[in-house]
């Protein structure tokens, strides 16, 4: 492997073929195809999304193709994407009649069908969401899960509400939601309002969460976008109040990508490969029997089949193997998959009643008692997933750097972000972002002191933060 932190573009290259996440050799640009391990990572990662989404939220699914009689009626919305969208103009040999688009994202697709399912105050809120492809024609340099042409696990959520007020308790409850998902992750964010010239395209605002990657750039891992009554008016989509007036609905949406898997492999994984979270993880336990001879060869064997078949019956995810290659080897294979726990049992531990566990974040070695074992493995998980979240969190703070001089900018976005004042003048914004080629991600939306806007020395300035991004 690569060393991570000296050349995270190749560690990262190499470790999504070898640890067998997504192969890249597909014949289209910015396409790319899941292995079948790396699919059950996006499964259990988006399982997690689906359970906190529905807990008040619905799932519904749109089509993917939206005509473009539809698609061009918001004007901000299709300048942001005009460059992006690619057209399907036949239908075998025949000419369309409307030409049609391969959604960039989803509003134009749901907005005119709120426009039916709505029609009295009762009807509200609307609260759904689905998980699905988008399409947009990416000119940059293109890179698996983070930069694509097709991105194949786009959730966008979509909500209607009767007012303004309960819009903006929409944003809050997302942002709670996301939070929440990306601390049982264990991937570090900063949240913030996005400047007006880098909000989603038809919003009010943006609120992004974006965490650092090893070579020092942010990647945004998620969006919230307060809509106000934009998308209602243009697909006219109003509701009777209860005095029988006509309103138009209030509206918020929120997007995830597969960007949060690649945070999730970059942010923690290590020159041995994959560092998973145990709630995440395709396999959580693999079982090695130590076999030195032939002697006692089945009596560890069985040792191991009883154990994987009592994990099994608790519903933890668990893998023996018992194949013919060396241990150590067997120790490399699964922690490049960045298994969490790791179970040894050999003919010692078997005279003494205690198996071996090696846990994948570095911990020494310990061994249990065989009764123990159950408690035990859910206690490791407890912790492998607290101890995961902090050591990202303790070097995600070391890399976030005050700056009060353009100097200071300078020196802290060669490996982090710099957190500035920033009065939200945008020429001031512009001047630093020209000067170092870096991107303004906006005001904190936690951190409320105020001081000197590093350009102007405008005081009550707000605490926002510079970078360089993916």
């Amino acid at each position: 492997m690569p060393v991570k932190e000296e050349d995270f573009s190749e560690w990262y290259n190499e470790i999504l073929q070898t640890a067998e996440i997504m192969d890249v050799r597909y014949p289209v640009k910015g396409l790319y195809v899941w292995f079948p391990f790396g699919f059950a990572i996006r499964r259990y990662v988006y399982d997690l999304l689906r359970s906190l989404l529905d807990r008040d939220h619905e799932e519904a699914l749109f089509p993917l193709l939206i005509p473009k009689s539809e698609f061009m009626k918001e004007a901000e919305h299709i300048k942001g994407f005009e460059n992006e969208v690619y057209w399907v103009t036949k239908g075998g040999a025949n000419e369309l009649d409307v030409p049609l688009v391969l959604r960039p994202t989803s509003e134009t697709a749901i907005y005119p069908i709120f426009k039916l399912w709505i029609r009295s105050h009762a009807d509200l809120p609307i609260k759904i969401y689905q998980i699905v492809n988008t399409f947009r024609y990416e000119t940059k340099h293109t890179r698996p899960l983070i930069r694509l042409r097709e991105i194949t696990s786009f959730k966008e959520a979509h909500t209607a509400h009767t007012t303004w007020e309960e819009a903006e308790k929409q944003v809050k409850d997302a942002i709670k939601l996301y939070k929440e998902f990306f601390t049982r992750l264990g991937i570090p964010h900063l949240i913030t309002r996005r400047p007006e010239w880098d909000k989603f395209p038809g919003a009010r605002y943006t609120i992004a969460f974006d965490t650092l990657m090893p070579d020092g750039r942010t990647l945004q891992i998620g969006t919230i976008h307060n809509l106000g009554e934009n998308f209602a008016r243009t697909f006219e989509i109003r509701y009777e109040d209860p005095e029988g007036e006509q309103r138009y609905v209030n509206q918020t949406c929120y997007g995830i990508s597969e960007r949060c898997i690649a945070a999730l492999i970059s942010v923690h994984g290590d020159d041995k490969g994959l560092v998973l979270p145990p709630e995440v993880a395709p396999v959580q336990v693999v079982i090695v029997p130590i076999i030195f001879s032939d002697e006692r060869r089945e009596e560890v064997l069985d040792a191991a089949r009883s154990l994987f078949e009592e994990l099994k019956e608790e519903g933890l995810r668990v893998v023996l193997d018992d194949s013919d290659e060396r241990p150590g080897a067997k120790y490399y294979k699964w922690e490049h998959k960045g298994v969490p726990l790791r179970v040894e049992i050999g003919p010692r531990d078997l005279d003494e009643g205690v198996y071996t566990l090696a846990r994948r974040d570095g911990e020494p070695k310990y061994r249990v008692r065989r009764e123990d074992i159950l408690d035990e493995i859910r206690d490791a998980f407890s912790d492998l997933g607290m101890c995961i979240l902090k050591k990202a969190e303790d070097v995600f703070r070391m890399r976030i750097m005050t700056c009060t001089t353009l100097e200071d900018v300078e020196k802290a976005t060669k490996k982090g972000v710099s957190r500035i004042y920033w009065c939200g003048k945008p020429d001031c914004a512009h001047e630093i972002e020209e000067r170092f080629d870096l991107s303004l991600l906006g005001v904190s939306e936690e951190e409320k002191d105020r001081g000197a806007c590093i350009i102007c020395g405008s005081e009550d300035s707000r605490v926002s933060y510079l970078a360089r991004t993916f």
